[in-house]
């Protein structure tokens, strides 16, 4: 019919309305259960792996979990045992109760609660909070991000010259890290792979990445988060990261402002193709 305009189509909502509130909610009784604990003066066993375990991780996973799931949700933990019936859910609730123990058992302000929504593998919200660092990041694809409650979203850089990203302290520490030293980004080492990601989602940084082998709930809470606002979160192999998986192991991953997606596949490429990349440390 000539001279009419086509109705607009609406995006169909991912998230639901009540999603967002959860993950506040969630957040509120994490800090409140964090109350009876002081960093740096907690006490810790170690677990398999050498990951050290508090009272603090065990009160912080038993808060999420009564705020989080609704009938029909699955649920996974780092401290939690797994339940293979995720597998067959939809929605999933993948958290790190604290993320960033070490840091946490040692009095350095770089661990925080990490919370995300996985809607058929796919990170479509999220929820860091940082409570050394007064942080409370919180966001949905479907709502975008606030930090605090204020809207952010991540940096607007198309240059990766300069570009700040976040590294791994135990990484650098490693020697993992250096082949990158030389090259024209600027990097700075701290704890939580969430709260890296999550201060990409809120502009703060313009990337994040690792490597070497992860767990999902180090990074789906961030990877939720990044999404929401905008940026890019894939794997080593450059495809979309998924989660809920039977295999909970990931080889790494990689989030970037949007503008530096390209040229951040490419620096990685470029230092792994070097020789010096392949020396030891």
């Amino acid at each position: 019919m000539s001279g009419t305009t086509p109705a607009r189509v609406t995006p169909a909502r991912i998230t639901h309305p009540d999603d967002l509130p959860r993950i506040h909610r969630a957040l509120d009784l994490a800090a409140q259960a964090l109350e009876a604990f002081t960093p740096g003066e907690v006490a810790a066993q170690m677990k398999h792996g050498d990951d050290p375990l508090t009272a603090a991780d065990v009160a912080v996973d038993a808060a999420l979990r009564a705020a989080l799931p609704s009938a029909g949700e699955g649920w996974l933990s780092e401290e939690t045992a797994d339940d293979s019936s995720r597998l067959d859910r939809s929605r999933v609730w993948i958290v790190d109760p604290i993320d960033g123990t070490r840091e946490f058992v040692m009095g350095i302000p770089e661990w925080c609660v990490s919370v995300a929504l996985v809607v058929d593998g796919r990170p479509v919200a999220g929820g860091i909070l940082s409570v050394a660092n007064g942080h409370r990041i919180v966001g949905s694809v479907d709502d975008g991000v606030t930090l605090n409650g204020e809207p952010v979203g991540c940096t607007g850089r198309a240059d990766i010259r300069g570009a700040l990203v976040l590294a791994s302290r135990s990484e650098v520490k490693r020697g993992e890290w250096s082949p990158f030293f030389g090259t024209p980004i600027a990097v700075r080492n701290m704890g939580s792979i969430a709260y890296k990601l999550g201060l990409v989602a809120a502009g703060r940084a313009d990337a994040t990445w690792t490597l070497v082998p992860k767990n999902e709930w180090d990074v789906a809470g961030g990877a939720a988060l990044v999404a929401a606002a905008g940026g890019t979160v894939m794997g080593l192999d450059y495809e979309p990261v998924r989660f809920n998986q039977r295999d909970t192991s990931m080889d790494g991953f990689i989030a970037t402002a949007p503008g530096i997606a390209a040229a951040t596949r490419s620096l990685i490429d470029e230092v792994a193709a070097s020789p010096r990349s392949a020396q030891p440390s």
